[in-house]
């Protein structure tokens, strides 16, 4: 991979009450989709990005296994592990992350009993 590249960000942080693979797929996947990690890049090893971040290889392992089965990445045996250059499936998961981001909004608006608009309004006045 090269220098400039980070899979996850120097800052990030591991929140505790959650499964690590889980939190690097997240970090992962949504600097794919934005293009922070550009298509057809070389990813570091399974074993690099354990020691990089403290981790079991296990957990590392697990996150380029859930990262390929979303066809986010690919691996080719003698060869490393790239992000893939299929774009529709990068729009694909692009689409899953902004519908999610919209249920998540939603469900906190629900739960402020509060509506889309009223949100968004609230949002407008503070602004």
């Amino acid at each position: 991979m090269e220098e400039s590249l980070e899979l996850l960000p120097q800052q990030f942080q591991i929140n505790p009450s959650r499964p690590i693979y889980e939190q690097f797929v997240e970090a992962i996947r949504g600097r794919i989709v934005t293009g922070l990690i550009p298509l057809g890049s070389r990813l570091p090893s399974v074993r690099d990005l354990a020691a990089d971040r403290g981790v079991n290889p296990t957990t590392a392992a697990r996150t380029y296994q859930e990262l390929e089965r979303m066809g986010l990445i690919v691996t080719y045996r003698g060869q490393g592990t790239f992000v893939t250059r299929e774009q529709d499936v990068i729009g694909e998961a692009r689409k899953e992350m902004i519908l999610e981001a919209v249920r998540q909004f939603k469900a906190a608006g629900d739960s402020l009993g509060l509506s889309v608009e009223q949100m968004l309004q609230f949002d407008k006045e503070e602004s």
